[in-house]
């Protein structure tokens, strides 16, 4: 796709939450918008799928099942990955100083705008 029309450019996402049904929806409505998504249940598939494929995106969730989601997200900060992280959290708030270290938060649950925000790049706050 181009950035003509409101058109986005054509993004490699990965969503990485322990609920099946929540990475369906945003792999659904992603693909809907051309977008190229991937799932990760775990942080291991994640970081095997970060490796593998190179998104663009990174849907993190902040708590994987009983993993720590920001495991995750200092690990792609470490290896310096040019990725734009969005924090998906439902349960905990976010502290200022995480809002700075990622592109945007969706709060669960989110409206699909937002989603694709996230996603086009618009901040997401």
């Amino acid at each position: 796709m181009s950035g003509e029309g409101g058109r986005t450019h054509v993004k490699t996402v990965l969503v990485v939450d322990d609920e099946r049904s929540l990475r369906l929806l945003c792999r659904v409505n992603l693909e809907l918008d051309g977008h190229i998504v991937h799932e990760a249940g775990t942080l291991a598939e994640a970081r095997e799928l970060i490796e593998q494929e190179s998104p663009d995106v990174i849907l993190l969730d902040v708590h994987v099942g009983a993993e720590d989601g920001l495991e995750l997200l200092d690990e792609v900060e470490a290896l310096d990955l040019p990725v734009r992280i969005v924090l998906l959290s439902g349960t905990s708030e976010v502290s200022p100083e995480l809002r700075s270290r990622v592109a945007g938060v969706l709060g669960k649950p989110f409206e699909l705008g937002r989603l694709a925000a996230a996603v086009a790049g618009l901040i997401v706050r």
